[in-house]
């Protein structure tokens, strides 16, 4: 059975539709980076940056084109916080298809607090980037997908100016989640035989074999709030290997900064609780961190909390430049972990201890009183594959597309 999905430009339709731009309107393309799954190009169209996004083999059966592709579709009308995907095109050389997507000429989360991690205060700066990405992960578990992939590398932010009378064009970041080409809607419970990730990321019930979920997404999601609060990715200072999957299931954690409020401790900690029923949803957070941003609640224990970090920060115990040395095995790019889970569930089938009991975090997060979207994705080689046909057609209001894609027994 075919299901068919144009693309078109039109914004006031029901359906979710995305331009065909030719490739001869792309100006100063240059690539900037490869990876496993691709290429990324940056370019000029319409007088603006851009990021041209090339599968491999994406002419044929590019799994990830398609997921990303069809995710934006569904979180079009909500989208908030999202990387935008401007169209498709065709590279006329290669003749392969490549995704148009919105450029974020701040880079990602992490080199942004390498850089700037002094000025990113409690009482402002955090609060408002933790509550726009995680309105960005609300906007993709409200379209009930998954993103699956959730880590500082994959948050991006993008600069813009506003033009006021009081602050002309003052600078400010609007951060945006990206990378959705491994999500994969919620409804979808295909097999974790081929699993890309970063280890500190991923929820430990993913290593046990559990299928990814929006509560596996939120874990992540702690994990972001614990960067935001020293500059440093979570357990940089160790090897990313099976024995730190061993101690993340007996419950360690990042140490907490001293200058964290209690309130922000437990939110963080609720997020990355062992029981994914605990952990709190993305509106959840959203909300928590939209009534501490812009209704100032708690705000004194925020003030106090940016005293105490400026305080650690002049004494050089926090950010990144007094952090410990990485460690050469901590691996921070997204890479298959299938091995990783297969050990796990053979290590617990041969009767080792390595999964203790896990200590609950029963928490209540306001109890101190004084925060590519895609399709499934099964396992490459393995079950249903989806063919992706593009058909190029043309209208009165120029050219497009149409997306067939079938599953294939």
């Amino acid at each position: 059975m075919c299901q068919n999905y144009k693309v078109t430009r039109s914004l006031d339709t029901s359906e979710k539709l995305v331009e065909w731009i030719p490739y001869s309107q792309f100006t100063n393309v240059k690539e900037i980076a490869r990876g496993g799954f691709g290429v990324i190009y940056l370019a000029t169209w319409a007088q603006k940056s851009i990021i041209l996004k090339k599968f491999k083999n994406s002419q044929k059966t590019s799994r990830y084109f398609l997921n990303e592709l069809k995710s934006n579709q569904y979180c079009y009308e909500i989208r908030h916080h999202i990387i935008r995907v401007h169209g498709v095109t065709k590279d006329p050389k290669l003749g392969e298809y490549m995704l148009i997507m919105q450029y974020a000429s701040g880079g990602d989360l992490h080199k942004w607090l390498q850089k700037s991690f002094a000025n990113i205060t409690w009482n402002k700066e955090k609060l408002i980037i933790l509550w726009q990405i995680s309105e960005g992960l609300e906007t993709i578990h409200k379209a009930d997908y998954i993103h699956r992939d959730f880590h500082s590398g994959n948050i991006l932010y993008d600069l813009f100016h506003n033009n006021s009378i009081q602050e002309k064009y003052k600078e400010r970041h609007q951060w945006l989640i990206g990378d959705l080409g491994l999500s994969q809607p919620t409804n979808n419970t295909s097999s974790n035989n081929e699993i890309y990730g970063v280890i500190p990321y991923i929820a430990p019930e993913i290593f046990k074999g559990s299928s990814f979920s929006k509560e596996s997404d939120v874990y992540g999601m702690g994990m972001i709030m614990w960067e935001l609060t020293t500059g440093c990715k979570p357990f940089a200072n160790v090897e990313h290997d099976i024995n730190l999957i061993f101690k993340i299931f007996d419950g360690e954690r990042p140490e907490i900064t001293e200058d964290t409020p209690e309130c922000y401790a437990n939110l963080m900690k609720s997020c990355w609780d062992p029981d994914p029923k605990k952990r709190p949803s993305a509106k959840k957070i959203r909300n928590t961190f939209g009534s501490w941003s812009f209704r100032n609640k708690h705000n004194d224990i925020f003030n106090k909390a940016e005293l105490k970090r400026r305080e650690l920060i002049e004494s050089q115990k926090l950010g990144p430049e007094f952090a410990k040395k990485p460690h050469p095995r901590a691996i921070y790019t997204s890479r298959p972990l299938s091995f990783f889970i297969s050990k796990c569930s053979s290590n617990s089938s041969q009767g080792y201890n390595y999964i203790s009991e896990e200590q609950g975090f029963d928490i209540d997060v306001e109890s101190y009183t004084s925060k590519s979207l895609s399709v499934p994705v099964t396992s490459l080689g393995k079950r249903n594959i989806e063919e992706l046909n593009i058909e190029e057609t043309n209208n009165d209001n120029g050219k497009h597309v149409k997306l067939v894609y079938r599953n294939i027994e």
